[in-house]
């Protein structure tokens, strides 16, 4: 669907089309204004992302949070990829939600845990550093 955006074969309401990638409005927005920036080629994941293409893709994104606040006047902006788990669609599509005191939204979309100690934090560290490619 998204490279059909992309391509011009799928009607969207586009915000951006640029050779770094291109931005439209989501249909199923969490305010009004909630845009996707998608890369022009067809990724899945942020790792599939090649390192070239990322500071052009994170500069359009940083654009499109610019241009959220101050075309519509909102307090800031939530900005989020799902990689893989609550990823609708396959494709590589960064959110930038607008945002306003009191809009309702609290914090993240799920609930929060805690470490059992010091020693359960060094533990989960300890592993995400050592699988650090």
């Amino acid at each position: 669907m998204f490279c059909g955006i992309v391509a011009g074969e799928v009607p969207a309401f586009r915000v951006a089309d640029e050779p770094d990638g291109v931005a439209f409005l989501d249909t199923r927005p969490v305010f009004k204004g909630h845009v996707l920036v998608v890369p022009r080629a067809h990724l899945v994941t942020l790792d599939e992302l090649p390192a070239e293409v990322l500071p052009g893709y994170f500069r359009l994104v940083q654009r499109i949070i610019v241009a959220v606040e101050t075309g519509l006047g909102s307090g800031g902006t939530f900005v989020a990829v799902n990689n893989k788990v609550s990823q609708s669609v396959p494709h590589l599509h960064t959110h930038v939600v607008p945002r306003t005191k009191g809009d309702g939204l609290r914090g993240f979309f799920w609930p929060r845990t805690r470490y059992t100690g010091d020693a359960d934090a060094i533990d989960f560290a300890r592993r995400i550093a050592a699988a650090l490619a």
